[in-house]
């Protein structure tokens, strides 16, 4: 005796995860141009700060206030990646667990 053979769950699935793909990798683009965008802002506030440095414990506190603010905002963007990894994962995996689990 010969089952029938269903290609739709698969093919579903498949489509699912390649637009799971799609989203993250749209977000990705998005992150990334967020990040330059505020790295750049962040590095011209911090040149307009030091124009106005004017003895060498000035230049370094700000070079240690300015190292931490960088530090935090670095931190900060990775984890926003992160986030998008881990909500890439999760999707996938609940994808891959539909298209395992068996229906009765």
């Amino acid at each position: 005796m010969i089952d029938k053979v269903d290609f739709q769950k698969p093919f579903e699935t498949i489509q699912s995860l390649m637009n799971i793909q799609v989203s993250v990798i749209t977000k990705s683009v998005e992150q990334q141009k967020k990040t330059g965008e505020e790295l750049a802002a962040f590095f011209k506030s911090e040149v307009e700060k030091a124009r106005e440095l004017k003895s060498p414990e000035d230049v370094i506190n700000f070079n240690v206030e300015a190292n931490k603010a960088l530090f935090e905002l670095l931190k900060a963007q990775g984890e926003a990646f992160t986030s998008i990894a881990t909500e890439a994962r999760e999707a996938a995996t609940a994808e891959f667990s539909k298209m395992t689990t068996v229906e009765k």
